[in-house]
């Protein structure tokens, strides 16, 4: 863990040199990523819990910075964000059908491969479906979230209105910010505990909106305290991708980049659209529509000055989305395909007879 944190900071160091967007970010997240490729005497280890207090910390952040005044006109928002996340899930279907012909993976496969979830709760479903190849789902699934965390920040970087940073190192604020942040980790835990979407990082942003409603003074998370959050997170991400998933075959590593970034470019066209109906920049249009993951977005609005409440809003309807409908849908569709092939098969069964 030293190692990697040494490592992480290396890859601060150089975006910072070179003024490459995000660097508290993507500098861990290139630089844990390229070194597990050659350091191999060495076991490189980076517990889940430090992305879990990453996290924590950047909901806290988003949600004492939440604007209330996005919910003004929520109707025709809701009906905007229902045709985009239909829209995609319509394009993401026909992209299974050309996974699917092109790499010879199984319909059930290709179509969790490209459907628009977040990594974990993709994995969950992969793993209690039978018939489908968990490797090959993660890779899909891990290739998109990296391409899309690595690259939007690049697309937007000339687009980028800087945060403030005047928020230092301060000994008075230290004590109300600590009691705010493990306040927002015990909820985070009994988030986890109800089987909560995101729980470290959504229970954060409802636990400090629920307390802006009151009389609280609640402490503004630090910049300092950020690049931390950042740091944890984007180590994390470099591990996502183990040198042991390349060796699924040059065709599947191949269409899982290509899909990813076919992914990207139509959620790229569906935020120039939010910004141009909703007059938002071009990096919360592009960050509200991104496919990378509600808690990965956000951090990244945080990081490039977005729009964070209209960026929070839009991923959270997407993971809403998701869990009430695309999932419910998909297992339809698996059983469905389970029945089709039980059929081929007692079909074969009874010519050879």
């Amino acid at each position: 863990m030293i190692l990697v944190t040494f490592i992480s900071l290396i890859g601060v160091v150089i975006f910072e040199l070179f003024s490459f967007p995000v660097p508290w970010m993507l500098g861990p997240l290139f630089a844990v990523l390229l070194s597990q490729f050659f350091i191999k005497k060495v076991s490189l280890e980076w517990p889940s819990y430090f992305r879990n207090i990453g996290l924590v910390i950047v909901g806290a952040a988003i949600g004492h910075s939440f604007q209330f005044d996005l919910f003004a006109g929520m109707g025709w928002l809701i009906l905007f964000m229902l045709i985009l996340n239909l829209t995609l899930v319509l394009l993401t279907t026909i992209m299974a059908l050309g996974v699917e012909k092109f790499s010879h993976i199984p319909l059930k496969t290709a179509i969790t491969c490209t459907v628009p979830g977040g990594i974990s709760q993709i994995v969950t479903f992969a793993e209690e479906e039978k018939d489908i190849n968990l490797a090959i789902v993660t890779y899909f699934h891990v290739i998109r979230v990296i391409s899309i965390v690595m690259l939007i920040p690049f697309f937007v970087s000339g687009h980028v209105v800087k945060g403030d940073d005047h928020l230092g190192f301060s000994i008075s604020t230290l004590l109300p910010l600590g009691l705010l942040i493990l306040a927002c980790w015990v909820f985070a835990l009994i988030g986890k505990k109800l089987k909560l979407p995101v729980p470290f990082f959504l229970t954060p942003v409802f636990l400090v909106l629920i307390l802006q409603l009151t009389s609280f003074n609640i402490p503004e998370v630090p910049v300092w305290l950020l690049h931390i959050a950042q740091l944890f997170i984007g180590a994390y991400i470099g591990f996502l991708l183990k040198p042991s998933m390349l060796k699924l075959g040059a065709r599947v590593i191949t269409i899982g980049i290509v899909s990813a970034l076919v992914l990207l470019g139509i959620t790229l066209a569906q935020g120039w659209m939010v910004s141009y109906f909703f007059n938002y920049s071009l990096p919360t249009g592009f960050l509200s529509t991104a496919a990378g993951g509600l808690d990965q977005m956000s951090l990244l609005a945080t990081a490039i000055g977005a729009d964070i409440s209209a960026v929070t809003v839009f991923q959270m309807f997407r993971l809403l989305f998701i869990f009430i409908i695309v999932f419910p849908m998909l297992k339809v569709v698996c059983n469905w395909i389970d029945r089709r092939n039980g059929q081929i098969q007692d079909a074969k069964v009874d010519v050879s007879n």
